[in-house]
């Protein structure tokens, strides 16, 4: 992935990591001198390693077993369930998958810096952070032994967020030749995952695809019992407070402020739920560090059992805790993080939650302030009205597919193509921006609204960043709803892009009056958000369409957005309309006169829709 030259904040007194073993600056415990791991997995061949039993499969089995891995992969991440716990789900993210998903990782970064290189490369270095879920000591374990196989030094971060894995690749005194972070974003404590990271940023689809081929084979092919022992552990490394230097130093040169530079947030309050996840350092390595009060903060432990509420900026639980907190201190502005803080929201000195096309909104207006007519990209799931925001600031907006890699990377296509692009957001709170390596980084994205509001503070604006979206029109109704897949998980994708596409022939067909398939921005959503209008189209991770909705009555009045999950075998129903029960008559149509009437409700479950629809 392209990327801006590196910030010109240097990073002081700090020591090579290759001579000294850092504390970590979050309490975790160390690991063991001399790690012994054995891995339990299937087997279909000696490799000349001993080993206790060999069990012998057929080809069916092994194709299987194959499978197992390759059904890990979601988009651009890996995501398991580590724990048992979910009832229906039975444990896939299991040690010798992650050491195998690992090792093909490491070969694959040392592939491609010799390809690169045009020679051999030696001491490759990765670095591994994690989210604090009660699975991660166990796999992290897993990983370090399979990068180690592969040849790689490895660097232990410790607790840490996404967007730091990324960081400790770039930021002097570390520069990493990759890193990997363990986490599973928002999703309950049994989950677990890996996210990937190079130097050029997070790896795509197709990337992550050709490493959990590699390793599901690997795993296939395994001994039944594999030992493996680390003679040097992993070095642990405090990136983390570097981390965070980064972002105080981005504070400080950009306020700039004229009495007390290096206490910038002095005199404001910020509070900050971090949700029991990684966003705590936040608060006390940058916030307080800066002058900022911080009296009110919640759930600033690290908790893999995530005991209050979901670390998510769209829960409504998070959000309104976060509220109350504000409003009960008189805060001038309460953050929200998600588990691994590449996701935030916020929470304005009046008490209204920021998120979703608010927070867009909100940034669109900061950074169309330092980028007049520059493009913002977001999913198709946004409002008519954010577009129209955006515009009258001067801005141009690209509505594209579902995903946050999706329209990141579509940020970075349309730089190399000459738009200039500074911006791209996905509803969820993933959002990134040109002038940071194109890095979905909550932390980063709310270090740019602190910043905004201290210089609106010094300027005589007294009425706090709510004030800069007063003018965002709101959809009158808005809704989600899923239909899981009903097949086995292995027929579950071909199931679920059969059922888009009957979506699309119906409405081509003109079944579903009044419902045509839309168009917008830089690609058609016509040819469902897959197309794009360059000469190199992006690879398609999932099927989706949008919808526009009229009547003789209301005219255009909403979209229905039907789309492949990434991450689980289901369809998600988005939809907006602007008159009253809307989003009802949609609904309704969608289900009588085309899962119905296709026959789809025989492979898709419904029940959220009868539910919604009170049948």
């Amino acid at each position: 992935m392209a990327s801006t030259s590196p910030s010109s904040m240097t990073l002081q007194n700090m020591s090579a990591q290759k001579s000294t073993i850092i504390p970590s600056f979050f309490p975790t415990k160390p690991l063991a001198t001399n790690l012994r791991v054995i891995f339990m997995c299937p087997s279909t061949r000696s490799t000349g390693v001993r080993s206790l039993r060999v069990a012998k499969y057929d080809e069916v089995v092994v194709d299987d077993e194959i499978d197992k891995i390759r059904r890990l992969q979601n988009g651009s991440d890996v995501r398991g369930v580590a724990l048992e716990g979910e009832q229906g789900r039975t444990v896939d993210l299991t040690p010798p998958a992650v050491d195998a998903i690992a090792e093909s990782f490491g070969e694959w970064v040392i592939k491609g810096l010799e390809s690169e290189k045009g020679r051999p490369v030696e001491d490759v270095r990765v670095s591994l952070g994690r989210d604090p879920r009660i699975s991660g000591a166990a796999l992290s374990v897993a990983v370090f032994a399979g990068l180690s196989r592969a040849g790689c030094m490895v660097f232990d971060m410790g607790l840490a967020t996404t967007p730091a894995c990324f960081m400790s690749t770039v930021l002097d005194h570390f520069s990493y030749d990759a890193s990997i972070m363990m986490t599973a974003s928002h999703l309950p404590y049994t989950r677990n995952g890996l996210k990937f990271f190079t130097k050029k940023g997070g790896l795509t689809s197709l990337e992550v695809e050709e490493i959990c081929d590699r390793a599901a084979r690997k795993y296939a092919n395994r001994l039944a019992k594999v030992s493996t022992m680390l003679a040097t552990p992993p070095t642990r490394v405090n990136f983390m407070s570097a981390y965070a230097a980064h972002l105080r130093n981005v504070i400080k040169e950009r306020v700039n402020h004229p009495t007390h530079y290096d206490t910038p947030l002095k005199g404001f309050q910020i509070i900050v739920n971090a949700g029991n996840g990684s966003g705590g350092f936040f608060t006390w390595d940058v916030l307080d560090k800066l002058g900022a009060d911080t009296f009110g903060s919640l759930h600033l432990n690290p908790d893999g059992m995530f005991p209050n509420h979901i670390p998510n900026p769209e829960d409504k639980t998070a959000m309104a805790l976060t509220r109350a907190a504000v409003l009960d201190n008189s805060a001038d502005l309460g953050i929200v993080f998600d588990t691994d803080v590449d996701r935030s929201g916020v929470v304005d000195a009046k008490g209204n939650p920021i998120n979703g096309d608010k927070l867009i909104a909100l940034m669109s207006a900061i950074i169309l302030r330092e980028h007049p007519g520059t493009t913002v990209v977001t999913d198709a799931r946004t409002s008519v009205a954010l577009t129209r925001f955006i515009t009258e600031r001067g801005g141009h907006h690209c509505l594209y597919r579902v995903g946050y890699r999706n329209v990141i990377d579509k940020g970075v296509q349309l730089n190399q193509d000459g738009i200039e692009t500074h911006l791209m957001m996905e509803t969820s709170g993933h959002g990134a921006l040109k002038e940071n390596y194109f890095l979905d980084d909550g932390a980063y994205m709310v270090v740019k609204i602190i910043i905004e509001m201290v210089r609106m503070k010094l300027a005589g604006f007294n009425d706090g960043i709510g004030s800069l979206i007063e003018d965002l029109e709101e959809p009158l109704e808005s809704t989600e709803l899923r239909m899981n897949v009903i097949a086995e998980p292995r027929h579950a994708k071909v199931k679920a892009v059969e059922a888009i596409e009957a979506f699309r022939q119906y409405i081509e067909e003109g079944k579903l009056q009044g419902w045509e398939l839309d168009s917008c921005g830089d690609c058609w959503v016509s040819e469902g958000c897959l197309v794009d209008s360059n000469e190199t189209p992006a690879a398609i991770d999932a099927r989706m369409y949008r919808a526009k909705v009229s009547d003789e009555e209301n005219g255009q009045y909403g979209w229905v957005h039907l789309r492949q999950s990434i991450h689980n075998p289901n369809l998600a129903v988005n939809m907006q309309s602007t008159v009253p029960g809307g989003c009802r008559s949609m609904t309704a149509v969608l289900r009588d006169k085309f899962l119905l009437a296709s026959g789809m409700n025989k492979t898709l479950d419904i029940s959220q829709i009868d539910n919604y629809l009170g049948s």
